[in-house]
């Protein structure tokens, strides 16, 4: 259909287009567009936005002599078709960026325009205030350049203004992230994802403080990045507060392990040696005297003796402190078999010993594994690999067993210690299960923590 001849008769016009808004940036680029707007054009918003307006609006010219004024144009529909609308053009600025608002009305009564373009810039105002006043906001280039702090970056950072603008990040880095983690933070940005984390920051005055942080990718016509927002919310007060948690842990766990080792040797070696010292006089006795009554107590001194034995091992074995992790292991896994007919294939890729909070987490979280895997997998066989990996230990303990949903059973004491052993420990747990097919529980254990 020839535009010059489309009918601009306002009784004709669909009502729906009545609050059409689009936002854009001061390169004509979308930035935002409200489903009033998508419906005239007959587009999804995610279609649109990063689109430059030419793309529904092919001749249209923005600039700021165009503003207040209303101007009649052609807007072109998804299917090709062009219509008529009428439009007014407001510009802005916000953090120093030009912006331009626009309504798209086809209504009898223009007077209406004023109104609706006051209600949307007031809106963007009350938007500004509210995001200021709740969290700490700042928006850089491509590269990274700071272009815009609100008051509460400078509030937290300690910075000012001036110290912040034209610097990057790296400005406020506390050092506590490596490189593989902004690495990785960057790689999602860059691709047009929004990355959302937590961020260890260091002020001017030297203190540290956490923020809870989303980063938006601003896209160009292209789906590339032209700049970025970035919203934080400060956790410090719940970091310190796990860290303290962390800390009370692990110190009960160091308690709790001490406990274990002195009981172990007091069995052992006390109570231990008076039944063998009993066992060797029994042994004499039974030289001399022949009777019936020795025999059963020969046997049930033997027996008391192994029972010790057995507890002492499971407390903490002996050989763990004075050999290390990899032979306590073996030790562990050939009575483990010998007493619950359970193979275990064990492989190990580690040639040194670890400290011993290491060492004993390592232990511990086997330990547990085997006991799930022998009281609720219903298998015969199971196998633990230990090996480095770049920076870190890591340890599966893996079966083909019975396996279970991971979402309807519940979390008893055993994986709670396992998990708080590894948090304790500067690592981390996961138990991967399916119904039939077994389970895997995988920890990992940095070098240097």
């Amino acid at each position: 259909m020839d535009r010059n001849h489309l009918s601009l008769d306002p009784t004709k016009i669909d009502p729906g287009s009545r609050d059409a808004t689009i936002l854009l940036n001061g390169f004509g680029i979308i930035s935002y567009i409200n489903q009033h707007g998508c419906n005239n054009f007959g587009y999804k918003a995610k279609e649109l936005i990063g689109k430059t307006l030419s793309y529904v609006l092919p001749d249209l010219v923005i600039n700021e002599n165009r503003e207040g004024k209303i101007i009649h144009q052609y807007g072109r529909h998804r299917d090709g078709h062009t219509f008529s609308l009428f439009i007014k053009i407001s510009s802005f600025k916000l953090h120093d960026e030009l912006f331009f608002l626009m309504n798209l009305y086809t209504v009898k009564d223009r007077s209406r325009l004023n109104e609706q373009q006051s209600y949307q810039l007031n809106e963007l105002v009350d938007l500004k205030f509210a995001l200021d006043a709740s969290s700490i906001v700042a928006i850089t280039d491509q590269r990274g350049i700071i272009n815009y702090v609100n008051d509460q970056f400078c509030k937290i950072s300690k910075y000012s203004k001036d110290e912040l603008l034209g610097k990057d990040h790296k400005i406020i880095n506390s050092g506590h992230h490596s490189k593989e983690f902004f690495k990785e933070l960057w790689t999602t940005i860059s691709s047009g994802h929004v990355w959302k984390g937590e961020l260890k920051n260091k002020a001017k005055d030297g203190t540290y403080y956490w923020v809870d942080t989303t980063i938006v990718p601003f896209l160009n016509e292209d789906g590339i990045p032209y700049q970025h927002l970035a919203i934080r919310h400060e956790v410090t007060q719940r970091k310190n507060a796990e860290e303290e948690l962390k800390k009370m842990m692990t110190k009960i766990i160091d308690i709790q392990e001490d406990e274990r080792k002195r009981l172990s040797r007091e069995l052992h070696d006390g109570i231990g040696q008076n039944l063998y010292s009993h066992l060797i006089t029994i042994n004499r006795l039974k030289e001399e005297i022949n009777h019936p009554l020795l025999d059963q107590l020969q046997d049930e001194a033997t027996e008391i003796i192994e029972e010790l034995r057995d507890i002492s091992w499971e407390l903490r074995p002996s050989v763990l402190d004075d050999l290390g992790l990899i032979p306590a292991i073996r030790s562990y896994l050939v009575r483990y078999t010998e007493y619950y007919h359970i193979s275990v294939h064990f492989d190990c890729f580690l040639n040194y010993r670890l400290n011993s909070n290491k060492e004993i987490t390592i232990y511990r979280i086997i330990q547990e594994a085997l006991t799930n895997i022998r009281k609720y997998a219903h298998t015969e066989d199971a196998t633990v690999t230990i090996r480095e990996m770049d920076e870190e230990i890591r340890v599966v303990i893996e079966d083909k067993g019975k396996g279970f949903n991971i979402n309807k059973i519940s979390r008893g004491v055993g994986l709670f210690s396992m998990k708080e052993r590894a948090k304790a420990a500067g690592g981390s747990i996961r138990i991967h299960s399916t119904e039939g097919k077994g389970t895997t529980v995988v920890l990992e254990i940095p070098l240097g923590a």
